[in-house]
């Protein structure tokens, strides 16, 4: 038996997997179509639309962060993990349906512009690594400045998967204060919290022994 490669070993690969498809994200919206967004009176209950919503977008933000996982263990190129991750983005940024369901859409991709902007600027190499200066600077910016906020943002959600720790002590209680910099800050700790779980992850190259 020949040694098994070590992943630093192994060139980038053209590797034939479907991080996200048409159908996955339809099917999501077909589900989310039915369901109610609005709490019931005198229940403490949380909306099944809203628990759906955050199993939506954490399977979004699980299945864009395995192409960084993939750049990571050099099982991508550069120009190969930008492009897949341009593939998942033109579907999940794609014209919102009618009705209440766009608007809860419009929202979502609103909140995953973080999730795409920090996955390009970790790979480009193009981001900011102090967290605390970060978090002001987008708190500063607030929704006056979005593409400042955003800017920070992503450079947070870059940060962290490059290793940095965020963003939980920032994050606001009080809903009637937050702004989008801060529902950013959340997707950034979900982002966290998923590249947590893809330690183990990778996708062996054809023909790599055991």
């Amino acid at each position: 038996m020949g040694r098994k490669k070590a992943a630093g070993d192994a060139p980038p690969l053209k590797l034939f997997y479907i991080f996200y498809s048409q159908d996955r994200w339809n099917n999501w919206l077909a589900s989310l179509r039915d369901m109610s967004f609005e709490p019931v009176a005198g229940s403490d209950e949380m909306p099944e639309g809203i628990i759906a919503l955050f199993r939506f977008t954490e399977d979004i933000t699980i299945e864009v962060l395995k192409i960084v996982r993939l750049f990571q263990n050099k099982r991508f190129s550069k120009e190969d993990a930008l492009e897949k991750l341009k593939e998942v983005e033109i579907i999940v940024m794609c014209e919102c349906p009618d009705g209440k369901l766009g608007e809860v859409i419009e929202n979502l991709q609103l909140t995953l512009l973080v999730l795409f902007g920090g996955c390009r600027r970790y790979v480009n190499g193009d981001f900011e690594k102090d967290v605390k200066a970060l978090v002001k600077k987008g708190r500063e910016c607030g929704d006056a400045d979005m593409d400042g906020a955003l800017a920070a943002a992503g450079s947070l959600a870059a940060a962290v998967i490059d290793g940095a720790s965020c963003c939980g002590k920032y994050l606001k209680d009080d809903a009637e204060t937050t702004t989008l910099f801060d529902d950013w800050l959340v997707e950034v700790e979900t982002i966290k919290e998923a590249m947590e779980s893809l330690d183990d992850f990778d996708e062996a190259p054809p023909g790599e022994d055991e």
